[in-house]
């Protein structure tokens, strides 16, 4: 909030043509713009005030910067139609709806050491529980009977300590942290058997796009968020430890369906969420911002 505030109060000072502001915690310092005549697209980024890990203060805090957000902003942007449908449902303002964009990687990246192209199970997520990290850790020692598990992430704390001892316990399960290079994060997707993907807020999720370019088959957590991303470049899954281990083990066994999502969840990150196209559509946002 304090970063924020510092940023619109120098922001005003400035008076640029028009000002691109993210997450609706921001939303209570947009009047600052406003009385200074600097029009503003507002990212809202999800539906902050539903994650598990903000507390009951955190969760009223983004709330209300959501409602001053809807209030104040000269244009919304909406990272997916269904976080557009549910601001007008909710907030009674919808927005423009510009996705997340992907790198292209490198189309044959080295596979990481002790690994095999397409015979691993891959979770990629902060550990939070709305990312279904409890559920996939649940998962694991029965897809690890026959393939390999790695999981990449970290979050301090208790599933931490669960990672741990799942590697440590079983020597098909790989906990690698926190992964900061991206080459080596790609180069797990493009050869991930089967990536597990379990958000279950927000819109479209960077992660997930970046998947798709990378050529990783999907199973995902069932919503409507990752339904609209996929479309049907992935297979889709309740939020139950054994399901999940079933439809990450059925992938697993079956080449041929890897190589169809594969190259479907590439295509389909080509022409829906290519940097170019999410660059010109902010682009021609902000300019028809200034004529607000």
């Amino acid at each position: 909030l304090s970063y924020g505030l510092t940023s619109c109060w120098d922001a005003a000072r400035k008076r640029p043509d028009v000002a691109l502001v993210f997450n609706v915690a921001n939303g209570f310092w947009l009047p600052l713009l406003r009385a200074r005549q600097v029009p503003t697209v507002v990212n809202v980024d999800g539906i902050e005030w539903r994650r598990a890990k903000w507390n009951r203060l955190a969760k009223t805090v983004f709330r209300l910067g959501a409602r001053a957000s809807a209030k104040w902003a000269t244009r919304l942007v909406c990272d997916s139609s269904a976080i557009a449908d549910f601001w007008a449902a909710e907030l009674g303002r919808g927005g423009e709806v510009i996705a997340y964009g992907a790198d292209s990687p490198e189309t044959d990246l080295p596979v990481e050491p002790g690994l095999a192209h397409r015979a691993y199970a891959l979770v990629v997520a902060r550990f939070v529980p709305e990312n279904s990290i409890p559920e996939f850790f649940e998962a694991a020692p029965a897809i690890a009977r026959q393939h390999d598990v790695v999981i990449v992430g970290s979050g301090a704390g208790e599933l931490d300590a669960q990672a741990a001892a799942l590697a440590d316990a079983n020597p098909r399960i790989r906990w690698l942290g926190h992964i900061a290079d991206d080459r080596r994060l790609f180069s797990l997707w493009q050869h991930a058997g089967a990536y597990f993907h379990g958000h279950s807020v927000g819109g479209t999720n960077p992660a997930l796009v970046q998947a798709m370019a990378c050529g990783a088959p999907t199973v995902a957590r069932d919503t409507v968020f990752t339904r609209e991303v996929l479309a049907d470049a992935g297979r889709f899954t309740s939020p139950e430890p054994t399901a999940i281990a079933q439809a990450v083990t059925a992938l697993l066994s079956d080449p041929d369906a890897q190589d169809q999502l594969s190259a479907r969840a590439v295509r389909r990150a080509h022409e829906a969420y290519s940097w170019a196209r999410i660059n010109s559509q902010y682009d021609q946002l902000l300019r028809q911002a200034l004529d607000s």
